[in-house]
């Protein structure tokens, strides 16, 4: 039986200790085999689940899964504290320097006339922090592993901060055609179709900024929406006793139709 005393209520470093414990030999044999890489996907899934939570708006639910969240990051932490490299007091440590160096306006004699000045000045000591000299590392430190849509939306602000963007949302719209073109070429061609798939979807996103839209929102969207009218289309073809495989696109198509208007 390990040397354990139940509590009332627990704290952050209980949470340390719990999962020390459960690494520790005579703890949880799972938890003991577990790597950086074997938890990397788990920590992407909770930091899904506290968005959904904050879009709920269930501060219940948002605080079970910040405490997902946080038992990925002492978890990690603690692999490293195992490995001699660094403990939670290190990434604490760490965090704490750089909310400090960030917030001069705070914690030195700044000034800032508001909220978009901070921004600014956040980028220009983010660079300096970073030892980022060039706009283009900038964008190359943009993570790859991001999601594909949300890494474009960074890269072309960051780009944007350059001066290398369109005045108004007509040029990415005629860019967005022109992509749209290109990709229809390579399609008849049979090559390079990747390629052009790859700048029309960036070129979507250009668009999305400019009008003030989450790329990934929108295409939630248009997902959901697909799934309504695909479940409409599929009750009227049952509706006429016929299955939707054994239908032609024509007969579809006409069925989609008529969803939309419903």
């Amino acid at each position: 039986m390990i040397d354990f005393v139940r509590k009332e209520t627990y704290g952050l470093k209980d949470l340390e200790d719990i999962v020390s414990i459960l690494r520790a030999p005579g703890g949880c044999p799972w938890d003991g085999e577990q790597t950086h890489e074997s938890l990397r996907r788990g920590l992407m899934e909770e930091s899904c689940e506290v968005v959904e939570a904050i879009n709920e708006q269930d501060p219940e639910h948002l605080k079970e899964e910040l405490g997902d969240v946080l038992l990925q990051v002492v978890f990690h932490a603690d692999i490293e504290r195992e490995a001699g490299r660094f403990d939670l007091d290190a990434v604490a440590d760490g965090i704490c320097k750089k909310l400090i160096f960030r917030h001069p306006h705070v914690f030195g004699e700044v000034s800032v006339s508001g909220s978009d000045e901070v921004l600014v000045n956040w980028d220009e000591l983010k660079r300096e922090e970073k030892h980022q000299e060039t706009y283009t590392d900038t964008l190359t430190s943009v993570a790859k592993s991001l999601p594909a849509l949300w890494r474009a939306e960074k890269v072309q602000k960051k780009a944007r901060k350059a001066g290398f963007d369109w005045d108004d949302c007509s040029g990415a719209v005629d860019k967005l055609s022109e992509e749209l073109g290109e990709l229809r070429e390579a399609i008849d061609l049979g090559t390079n179709v990747t390629e052009e798939l790859g700048d029309l979807m960036f070129a979507a996103v250009n668009v999305s900024r400019f009008v003030d839209a989450d790329p990934e929102v929108c295409l939630n969207a248009a997902t959901e929406k697909f799934i309504s009218r695909f479940a409409k289309v599929e009750a009227l073809s049952r509706a006429q006793g016929k299955d939707m495989k054994e239908m032609t696109l024509t007969e579809l198509d006409k069925l989609w139709e008529e969803a939309k208007r419903t």
